[in-house]
């Protein structure tokens, strides 16, 4: 299974099509890893506010797959965030995942009523020059928050990691990455949507499951996915969007179901 890539401003590469681990838990947990690493999957994206790296870890090593054909993510939330807390954070998720490194890391949430994301990002920086993480990003992150680390600190984030979907679309702050060398990244990417009437009907037009429709809608915005499944046979029917290609009328349709900018969870607010 040859998943594709996208380009990263800091010369490495994000698979685009990942596997969401968020409710995958211990022995359990670990073998979906394993087997949706057998898939072909190679990106795996986790948190430390899942409280699942050790059951991760342990499926990426059951995997058999060499570390070096792996791209793993964790992130740290609000617990972590001022000046040097996200060192002993990342130590923390490294061991529970027994690796020397991670390819990225992100800040969880901006929760800007804290006022500690831009301290936590130059301490982000360190850890990158480190070497303990190979590429680091945000996630949740609006156009407001960004500007602030690009106006306080000298590195721009590699991903931001956002609610992302047909009906949570996000315009505004996907224009803004993209106009600034930022990957947008989808989590639940397929949350609220596959029951939409326009995805059923572009699902019977393409012979193809909803599912892998809007998957495809990801990929072909040149977005990153990572859809979460505790079902192996679900997790490999989603890599067939890789082997088809949604024509302009199909993409149209999906555009349609965007709901505005108000739709989905307001990072001003939410998170911890």
């Amino acid at each position: 299974m040859n998943i594709p890539t996208l380009a990263l401003n800091d010369g490495t590469s994000i698979p685009q099509l990942g596997l969401g681990t968020y409710g995958l838990w211990n022995d359990e947990g670990s073998e979906v890893i394993a087997r949706a690493i057998g898939l072909g999957y190679r990106h795996v994206d986790t948190a430390a506010r899942y409280e699942n790296e050790v059951a991760v870890g342990e499926g990426l090593r059951r995997s058999g797959v060499p570390r070096g054909e792996l791209f793993v993510t964790t992130k740290l939330d609000g617990e972590w965030q001022g000046e040097d807390r996200a060192v002993a954070g990342l130590a923390a998720c490294l061991e529970r995942l027994g690796l020397d490194y991670v390819d990225l890391l992100l800040i969880h949430w901006p929760v800007p009523k804290r006022d500690e994301y831009v301290s936590t990002w130059r301490t982000f920086e360190r850890l990158k020059s480190e070497g303990l993480t190979r590429s680091i990003g945000v996630s949740n992150f609006k156009p407001a928050h960004l500007e602030r680390l690009a106006a306080e600190t000298a590195t721009v984030p590699a991903v931001n990691q956002i609610q992302l979907t047909p009906v949570i679309q996000r315009h505004e702050q996907r224009a803004y990455d993209a106009a600034h060398g930022i990957v947008t990244e989808s989590w639940s990417p397929l949350r609220g949507v596959l029951e939409r009437e326009q995805v059923v009907r572009v699902a019977e037009i393409t012979g193809r499951t909803p599912a892998q429709v809007v998957l495809r809608w990801h990929l072909q915005n040149g977005l990153v996915a990572i859809p979460k499944s505790s079902n192996v046979d679900r997790l490999a029917d989603n890599l067939v969007a890789l082997d088809f290609t949604l024509d302009d009328e199909s993409m149209a349709i999906l555009d349609t179901l965007d709901e505005g900018p108000h739709a989905g969870v307001d990072s001003d607010t939410d998170g911890h």
